[in-house]
C-alpha cells in the first residue's frame, strides 16, 4: 500500500521560506510542499529580494570563534545562547548546501569601515531568489503567488490546513505542518505606532519588500496560543538619502563629518563606533528626536579623497554642494547661523593630528573635551571647500519582536512546542537592543533549513 502524501505549507518566499521549502522537498519521504506568498511573482521574496545579503562568516565553511559571544553581546545578553550556538554550528553546512543549489559566494568589500568578516551571494538577494526558486521548483515545490495566508486551521489539536485568500476567493490548503517565514510587522503602520510611538507609523521602509511584512504570521500563530519573544521596541534601521527613490539608498559617510538637524545643531556622536555599530541609533534618533524627522550629513571635500568612499553611498542623487557653509545651508534649508556656530565649535575641538585619520577603523581621532555631544573618532575640521551635504531620514529594515521559537525552529507555547508549527527568519523574536551585523539572512537560511527538515521528521514520527 502506498503511503499517502503529507502536506507542508510554507508562508513567505524570502531566504527563510525558500530554504525551508527546498529542504523539505529534497528530504522527500512522501511530502508535498507548497509555498505561498502574498506578493506577485515579480515582487515576492520580502526583504531578501532587495538585500545585499551579507552574512557574518569567515568563509563558506567557517564562522569566527567569537561568533556566539558577539551575538549575545549585540543583544545585550538577552538573546538565547542555545539559538545562537545552533546558528553557529549549522551555518557552515547550510551555506555549503545553499552553494550546491547554484548560489556562488564571494568575500565582499564591505562599505568602508572594517569589521567582522562576511561572505555574500554573488548578485545579492536577487540571485538568492532566482537560484533557490529554480532549485525548489526542480525539487517539486508548488508556488502560489498573490496568495495571502489568513488563518491556521486546527482539528483535534492538530494542524489540518491553511486558509488563504487569492484573487478575491478564500480556500483552505491542506496542511499537516506549516512553516511561517513571512517577516515582521514593519509594513503595518498601526503596529509600528503601537510599539514605537508617534512617528513609528510614518517611518520609511528601507526596501519595497517591507510593505508585505504586516505581521500576518505572528497574528495567526498567536491565535493558536503561540508565545512572543524578542525586543518589541527594537528594529533594524539605517540612514538613507531623503531624496532618493531607490531601495536602500544608504549614506554611510556620516562618521567622516558631522550631522545636524534643521537648526544646525549636532545631536549625535558621529564617531561613536564603526558605521554598523551606530546606524540603528542614528536612524532612530532622526525619526524620533529631530525636527521634521530629517538630518543633514555635513562634510567637506576631503570626503572625496577617501579611497573607496563611493562604497558607503548607495544613493543615486549627488550631494548638495557649495563653496561656503552659508550657501550650503541655504540650499538644504538649514539655519545658516546655527550651522556656522556648530561648525566653528566643532572645528575648534578638532585638535588631534589629522594625519591619524583612518576611515577604515576607529582611529581614536576624537574631539570630545569641549564638544557636546563628543565626536569619538574621525574628528577632522570641516574646512576645505567645496562643502557637501546629504539630507537623511531613518528607514526601517525589519522589526525584532516576533514568535518564540526553539533551536529546532518550533513555535513555542510556553516551554512546549506547537505540534506541526515552525517559524524562521525575521518573524522570530531573537534580537534585542541591536541587530547583530550581517546575520539576518544567515539565520534565515539556517533556521529555514532546520524548519523544513524538522517538519518532515514530525510528519513521519511514530
Amino acid at each position: 500500500m502506498t503511503e499517502s502524501l503529507k502536506d507542508i505549507v510554507v508562508v513567505g518566499q524570502g531566504a527563510a521560506g525558500l530554504a525551508a521549502a527546498l529542504a523539505a522537498a529534497q528530504a522527500g519521504r512522501g511530502v508535498r510542499v507548497t509555498l505561498v506568498d502574498k506578493a506577485a511573482e515579480d515582487e515576492a521574496g520580502g526583504n531578501t529580494r532587495w538585500s545585499p545579503s551579507y552574512m557574518r562568516m569567515a568563509s563558506v565553511d567557517r564562522v569566527e570563534p567569537s561568533f556566539i559571544h558577539d551575538m549575545l553581546a549585540a543583544t545585550e545578553y538577552h538573546g538565547d545562547e542555545t539559538y545562537f550556538a545552533t546558528l553557529a554550528h549549522h551555518a557552515p553546512a547550510t551555506c555549503q548546501w545553499i552553494a550546491a543549489q547554484g548560489v556562488e559566494f564571494i568575500q565582499p568589500t564591505y562599505y568602508l569601515a572594517k569589521g567582522p568578516p562576511r561572505i555574500q551571494p554573488l548578485g545579492g538577494g536577487p540571485a538568492v531568489i532566482k537560484q533557490l526558486v529554480a532549485a525548489a521548483k526542480a525539487a517539486g515545490v508548488v508556488f502560489r503567488y498573490n496568495c495571502a495566508a489568513q488563518s491556521i486551521e486546527i482539528d483535534n489539536q492538530r494542524i489540518v490546513g491553511l486558509s488563504v485568500a487569492q484573487d478575491g476567493a478564500r480556500e483552505t490548503l491542506p496542511a499537516d505542518a506549516i512553516i511561517l517565514c513571512c517577516g515582521g510587522f514593519e509594513g503595518d503602520a498601526a503596529k509600528m505606532r503601537e510599539h514605537f510611538g508617534e512617528g513609528g507609523d510614518t517611518m520609511r521602509q528601507i526596501s519595497p519588500g517591507g510593505k508585505f511584512n504586516t505581521g500576518d504570521g505572528i497574528n495567526m500563530a498567536t491565535e493558536l496560543g503561540a508565545f512572543l519573544s524578542g525586543d518589541w521596541q527594537g528594529m533594524h534601521a539605517e540612514p538613507v538619502d531623503a531624496r532618493s527613490k531607490n531601495s536602500a539608498p544608504v549614506v554611510l559617510v556620516y562618521p567622516y563629518g558631522i550631522v545636524v538637524d534643521k537648526t544646525g545643531r549636532r545631536f549625535f556622536d558621529e564617531g561613536g563606533g564603526l558605521v554598523h555599530e551606530t546606524w540603528e541609533t542614528f536612524a532612530r534618533d532622526i525619526q524620533f528626536k529631530t525636527p521634521d524627522r530629517v538630518a543633514f550629513a555635513i562634510l567637506d571635500s576631503r570626503l572625496l579623497t577617501i579611497e573607496g568612499y563611493e562604497r558607503a553611498i548607495r544613493s543615486e542623487v549627488p550631494p548638495a554642494r557649495a563653496d561656503t557653509l552659508a550657501e550650503l545651508a541655504k540650499i538644504i534649508g538649514v539655519d545658516a547661523d546655527g550651522l556656522s556656530a556648530t561648525v566653528s565649535a566643532y572645528n575648534a575641538a578638532c585638535t588631534g593630528d589629522p594625519a591619524k585619520f583612518d576611515a577604515t577603523r576607529c582611529d581614536g581621532l576624537s574631539a570630545g573635551a569641549t564638544l557636546t555631544p563628543p565626536k569619538s573618532n574621525w574628528a577632522r575640521a570641516i574646512s576645505e571647500p567645496p562643502f557637501l551635504a546629504y539630507p537623511l531620514v531613518g528607514a526601517v529594515a525589519y522589526t525584532f519582536g516576533g514568535l518564540a521559537t526553539d533551536e529546532r525552529a518550533r513555535v513555542l507555547r510556553g516551554e512546549r512546542p506547537t505540534p506541526g508549527l515552525y517559524a524562521a527568519g525575521e518573524i522570530t523574536g531573537h534580537f534585542y537592543a541591536t541587530a547583530p551585523n550581517a546575520v539576518s539572512v544567515l539565520r534565515a537560511f539556517v533556521f529555514g533549513r532546520i524548519a523544513g527538515l524538522e517538519a518532515v521528521s514530525f510528519l513521519h514520527a511514530p
